[in-house]
């Protein structure tokens, strides 16, 4: 169930919008940002917000590689498998992170820090191979440098977690 500023935000989105419909993704993003992913619950209240049926948010929450149908990590690795990552050692790098954090592709991490989730493309050929970590860009990466991104991030969530 969506809090009710959240509900009322939204709606008032929607309703300001000549074509609502064009707002779906928005308001996914929004409610996964609340949730951390889209529940079979938030498929249903988005479907309400807009007067289509669940499954036609499901359709669209399912399309895109941002919007997350079931609970990921603290830190969500979307890993390039394009063509020129894969001409860079793409595949290489893959099999490094996967051999590192102890997970396949799809899966989190067993302390809930890292998704590793597999994109057609993210747009940047020209730091291949890259990695989007929380949707930054990484690259171009060898095993080193991945590494060491691995490491800073497991610093900043145990430092994030010892200061709170």
């Amino acid at each position: 169930m969506l809090p009710e500023p959240l509900q009322t935000e939204l709606k008032e989105k929607i309703a300001s919008c000549e074509h609502p419909r064009e707002l779906v993704i928005d308001v996914l993003t929004a409610i996964q940002e609340h949730h951390g992913h889209l529940s079979d619950e938030a498929v249903q209240d988005a479907a309400a917000l807009f007067g289509l049926t669940p499954l036609e948010i499901d359709e669209l929450a399912t399309f895109y590689p941002f919007l997350y149908r079931q609970p990921v990590g603290r830190y969500v690795i979307h890993v390039c498998d394009s063509v020129i990552c894969w001409m860079e050692n793409g595949k290489g790098l893959i099999e490094h992170l996967q051999k590192r954090l102890g997970i396949a592709m799809g899966e989190t991490t067993p302390d809930g820090l890292f998704t590793l989730l597999p994109v057609c493309c993210i747009g940047y050929c020209d730091r291949a191979p890259a990695i989007l970590v929380n949707r930054k860009v990484h690259g171009p990466l060898n095993p080193a440098l991945l590494d060491e991104l691995i490491d800073r991030l497991q610093r900043q969530a145990r430092d994030g977690e010892a200061a709170s």
